[in-house]
């Protein structure tokens, strides 16, 4: 059969059936999953609950063995890597204070000891400040509470594994920051925020540069992500959000969770320093 087509004064002919070659396969082996972690090992801080606990899971249904990392939420943290090996992953529970510098050269050597180094380490853990009795917080001590665990905690196990890794084989990296820290939020939890998330964000950037081109680091910039303090918001803090939020809901924390996956992953082998907001489009 022969096709005819006409582009202005001149003709094309194209003879049917073509012939397209196809890329050789190796037929014996099923093809690897988008984003796979196989065969990685694994950190994330703060991993008992929210959206540490849904990068943990993904990034054991991805193949890779996870340590739990926790405060003081231990059960919480055993039941999280309960699921993870019901995965068909290794899984570990380690507790260290982000907010006590002392400690936190020892749950990098923790980490290091459980499979004989870590390639893929998220540094999640963060203050809840707005529920519970941190809510009740003065300023001042809201402020020093963020300084001691989401920025001087992030930022010293950040050097330490980053050190760790470049000397090894490489790794990744992943923070996380906010995606209102750069532009502006009313009210004291917006001021308190932009201060610590700011300085991860830049910190981020600053790092990569540090440990490339062995060492891949990035940040996510998380939106409306409804965790505890989400499940309660008040009505008028519920429209705010899907007045705010372009996709006109709430960010769950499997959506952080996927992102990170894939930014840990090959895949992602070209990203480093960046900032990736995760907020459904929110420019505002």
């Amino acid at each position: 059969m022969r096709l005819l087509m006409r582009f202005r004064d001149s003709q094309i002919r194209i003879a049917y059936p073509l012939t397209i070659p196809m890329p050789e396969t190796d037929s014996s082996s099923p093809p690897r999953p988008f984003a796979s972690l196989i065969g990685q090992r694994a950190l994330v801080t703060g991993a008992s609950s929210g959206i540490g606990r849904a990068i943990a899971l993904e990034f054991a249904r991805a193949g890779a063995a996870v340590a739990i990392h926790c405060r003081a939420s231990l059960g919480l943290a055993e039941s999280v890597a309960a699921e993870c090996r019901a995965l068909g992953v290794q899984s570990a529970v380690l507790a260290a204070d982000v907010s006590d510098s002392e400690s936190l050269p020892r749950l990098v050597d923790q980490a290091w000891q459980l499979w004989g180094g870590i390639d893929l380490w998220v540094n999640n853990a963060g203050v809840d400040l707005l529920t519970g009795e941190n809510a009740k917080l003065p300023y001042h001590e809201k402020l020093q509470a963020l300084l001691e665990t989401d920025v001087c905690g992030t930022v010293l196990l950040a050097r330490d594994v980053g050190e760790r890794m470049k000397r090894a084989s490489g790794g990744v990296i992943l923070n996380i920051g906010w995606d209102q820290a750069d532009r502006g939020m009313e009210g004291a939890s917006g001021e308190l925020f932009a201060v610590a998330k700011n300085a991860i964000m830049g910190f981020t950037r600053s790092l990569a540069v540090s440990l490339a081109p062995k060492v891949r680091v990035n940040c996510i910039a998380p939106g409306w992500i409804k965790t505890a303090w989400g499940e309660h918001a008040t009505d008028p803090w519920q429209q705010r959000v899907l007045n705010e939020t372009p996709l006109r809901r709430w960010g769950t924390p499997e959506d952080i969770a996927h992102l990170a996956r894939y930014l840990c992953s090959s895949e992602a082998s070209y990203l480093t320093g960046q900032v990736i907001n995760a907020n459904g489009g929110a420019v505002r």
